[in-house]
């Protein structure tokens, strides 16, 4: 499997499956769930309700993943993931790490041969990032896929320069 890493907006990248740092609602919200949801449009929302009301009644469980259309989006799917927040008291480095496992996971049933994760759990879950940027590098590359391609798009500078120092 190829890594790259991009600085951009997640939104414009032309790949099988962009993964979604959503929140448990599935609703739509801020950073790069609501970006998500305001580009590709309400078909992603609909789907997200649906899941809702069969499958999520009480909201998608922290490190679980699941996909939907991509609506207005140039990717095919949106794999949504609930990351983690960030806790100095509690080690919770298992479930950001089940967010890329359980997302490459869901790329492996849909046929995804790419996929374009964000820094999930950094914005306002407060994860650090070079601690964000090891595992999700870590947990990628010891995963078992036929994802051809995990390309990292990173919307600033910094966390670009933190995946860059963790991918060394």
């Amino acid at each position: 499997m190829e890594i790259r890493l991009v600085q951009g907006d997640i939104t414009e990248q032309d790949v099988d499956a962009v993964v979604n740092a959503a929140n448990s609602s599935l609703l739509g919200g801020g950073g790069v769930d609501g970006a998500i949801h305001r580009r590709g449009g309400p078909e992603i929302l609909q789907e997200c309700r649906a899941l809702r009301a069969s499958h999520y009644g009480a909201g998608l469980p922290t490190g679980q993943a699941v996909a939907t259309t991509a609506g207005r989006l140039p990717a095919r799917w949106v794999i949504h993931t609930v990351g983690p927040v960030h806790s100095a008291a509690e080690d919770r480095s298992e479930l950001l790490a089940s967010c890329y496992r359980e997302s490459l996971r869901v790329a492996d049933e849909l046929g995804a041969a790419t996929v374009a994760f964000p820094a999930i759990s950094t914005g306002i879950y407060g994860w650090p990032m070079d601690d964000g940027a090891r595992i999700a590098l870590s947990t990628v590359r010891r995963a078992s896929t036929s994802v051809v391609e995990v390309r990292f798009v990173l919307f600033d500078a910094a966390a670009h320069a933190a995946f860059e120092r963790s991918l060394g």
